[in-house]
């Protein structure tokens, strides 16, 4: 492919594509440490599923009833807190938050380090060292439609991004490069090959999220008590309807549905939240998009889900008004400018979390967070495989367990100066469903920005020759829990 572009004399030590759960948390992090970092960012606000896709609040993700995932996450609560924007439950759940107060405290954070920030820039091709090239679009590593490839057997080096945004076509230059893009945009069009869905390749389900304003909470908080889904008062909602879970708001979308007020499939999923900082209002972790549209990498999949999700919207919206006592004049205050993709593409890296590893509560040499998140699969194919168990006789089920990623997770195969944190992640179908939440997200975000510039100021942009005991030792200086 021969690109025609500006190439811009300026160097940075890191840049992060993506500015998003995970790539926010890492520039951040490389900033800290010294590196002169870029951030590209395709929306106007930092932040990505926590903010644009409006994913409140956080999931808790605790062993022994502490909190795993320390270091930045925990300034950022205290910053949401401080400013009004985050909240602690009576039952100490310090993960409320409110997705447009996020925005202002992780772009303040990133400035204050010293990062900067180009948003409305989209990812277009890595250009790759001298001699080195990659063949085709790189398809994932399993099933029918992967095409032939080539890499060569060292790892290849990235020296540019090419980006578009306003100013055209431009090229970008660094040390290090960090894909935090949540689909590994850049791994994959740097050659990295990847699994994508489960062994069908079916991807876990999409969700457009809204928000409902105008709510009489005292009234719904009332109702939802005396309606046998106990809630800690108005300022903490929380309240779920699943078909066949047993939920006590099943009778009303039953209801509705006969009426035609809703869909049968509108029932496959919902839930709603309070959220610290907007009294009224209530999150909801729903609509959840139609079946056959499932891969947050296709453009064409993803432009009918912000329209499907639209027209559930207002079918929700009217279930409500009907339904639910405080919301009968309640408006549509937010619909999330992002569809809320929970699993794309996973790169393959030089490690692959699997399934075994989180039940066997696996620990490595080069561990960069800890998880008790459970494996947490949102299928299309309905309530057959709606959610993984909670409970069983593995080690992973005793309160105080938790199972660890490694570095070599986000160390993907074939590219010397590239690092890949949060949900696109080296792991099995099944093991992203755990470690794909925000928290975590979070953690491998420090880990990859911390190494990141010290690969830069130190090797050359090598990211495995960095000392990773010296990594970890960081990561728990700044309050990591390693």
């Amino acid at each position: 492919m021969t690109l025609s572009y500006q190439h811009l004399p300026q160097t940075w030590d890191v840049l992060v594509a993506g500015g998003g759960t995970a790539g926010a948390i890492a520039a951040i992090a490389a900033a800290r440490a010294g590196a002169r970092v870029l951030v590209v960012e395709a929306l106007g606000s930092l932040g990505g599923t926590g903010t644009n896709a409006w994913v409140t609040p956080l999931m808790r993700n605790v062993s022994g009833g502490e909190n795993l995932n320390r270091g930045l996450t925990d300034e950022l609560k205290a910053r949401m807190l401080a400013r009004g924007d985050g909240a602690v439950d009576p039952g100490g759940n310090d993960n409320w938050f409110n997705p447009e107060g996020m925005k202002f405290v992780l772009e303040r954070m990133l400035l204050e380090a010293g990062g900067e920030v180009l948003y409305h820039t989209h990812i277009v091709q890595p250009l790759l060292a001298d001699g080195e090239h990659v063949d085709g679009q790189q398809l994932m590593v399993d099933g029918e439609s992967a095409q032939s490839h080539s890499i060569n057997h060292q790892p290849s080096t990235i020296t540019s991004l090419v980006v578009h945004n306003k100013g055209g076509l431009q090229a970008l230059n660094a040390a290090v490069f960090i894909d935090a893009t949540g689909d590994a945009d850049l791994a994959t069009r740097a050659g990295v090959p990847f699994h994508a869905g489960d062994e069908d390749g079916i991807h876990q389900a999409m969700s457009l999220r809204f928000t409902l304003a105008g709510v009489d909470t005292a009234r719904l908080c009332a109702f939802l008590n005396g309606n046998g889904q106990g809630q800690t008062g108005e300022n903490f909602l929380h309240f779920w309807m699943v078909w066949g879970k047993n939920s006590t708001l099943e009778p009303l979308f039953r209801q509705a549905v006969s009426e035609g007020v809703l869909l049968e499939r509108d029932g496959d999923y919902f839930q709603g939240f309070s959220i610290p900082g907007r009294p009224g209002e209530i999150s909801f972790n729903c609509p959840r998009i139609r079946a056959e549209l499932h891969d947050g990498t296709d453009p064409w999949q993803l432009s009918a889900a912000q329209v499907d999700g639209r027209e559930a919207i207002d079918r929700l919206t009217a279930f409500c008004h009907a339904y639910l006592p405080g919301c009968e004049t309640a408006f549509i205050g937010v619909v999330a400018p992002m569809v809320g993709v929970r699993e794309s593409r996973r790169i393959v890296g030089e490690y692959t979390l699997t399934l075994a590893d989180i039940l066997d509560c696996a620990r490595f040499p080069d561990s960069i967070c800890r998880n008790h998140y459970p494996v947490d699969i949102h299928s299309v194919r309905g309530g057959a495989k709606l959610l993984h168990e909670r409970d069983g006789t593995a080690p992973y089920f005793a309160k105080d367990a938790y199972h660890e990623i490694p570095y070599r997770a986000i160390v993907p195969v074939g590219i010397a100066n590239l690092l890949v944190p949060g949900r696109a992640a080296s792991s099995s179908f099944e093991a992203q469903s755990a470690i794909r939440v925000q928290q975590n997200c979070h953690s491998m975000g420090e880990a990859a920005g911390t190494a990141a510039a010290w690969a830069a100021r130190d090797h050359g942009g090598r990211v495995r020759d960095i000392d990773m005991d010296a990594l970890q030792t960081e990561l728990r200086r700044l309050g990591g829990n390693i």
